[in-house]
């Protein structure tokens, strides 16, 4: 199911959004201040020429949402050629069926760009591999580094855990 005109006119603006935010609102407004997008970066989107209508499914309470939205809505900001909104991931479920990571997670943010005529254009979904793989990387060494050093206390918490399960 395609995301229609009159859909996508049901989202929050960017400011609705700021405005409903209970979790991390600080800390997104904090980042949004801290924001610097550089003026060819901004320029290569007004150099479009194109009319966006950007759909953004976030939650307040997302990680990756908190450090990557303060981001695109920098980058539009002010741009009158790009029109923004935002849609919570929980109550639109429509939405995000239609966007789910490796055909299964509800990963977000979803960042989907969209022509005048509601084709889409691009999408991101969570974050950049880029960074995915950079995330992973390090959460593997830290596990790796974790086990080796708890390598004998860890053994026994296993054998509580069984005695445990087995009341022996």
């Amino acid at each position: 199911m395609a995301v229609t005109r009159e859909r996508f006119a049901q989202g929050m603006t960017p400011q609705q959004y700021l405005d409903q935010m209970g979790q991390n609102k600080d800390q997104f407004v904090k980042f949004l201040g801290e924001i610097t997008i550089k003026p060819e970066d901004r320029q290569a989107l007004e150099k479009l020429g194109k009319r966006l209508n950007v759909m953004v499914i976030t939650e307040d309470w997302c990680g990756d949402a908190l450090y990557n939205v303060p981001v695109l809505f920098k980058l539009v900001e002010g741009n009158p050629n790009v029109e923004t909104r935002v849609f919570l991931r929980d109550k639109n479920p429509d939405l995000i069926d239609q966007y789910l990571n490796k055909g299964i997670f509800k990963s977000i943010p979803v960042f989907a760009f969209f022509d005048e005529h509601m084709n889409e254009v691009a999408r991101l979904i969570e974050r950049p591999q880029g960074l995915t793989d950079q995330l992973e990387k390090a959460m593997l060494e830290t596990r790796r580094r974790t086990r080796a050093e708890n390598v004998a206390p860890w053994r026994q918490v296993v054998v509580d855990e069984v005695r445990s399960l087995l009341k022996a």
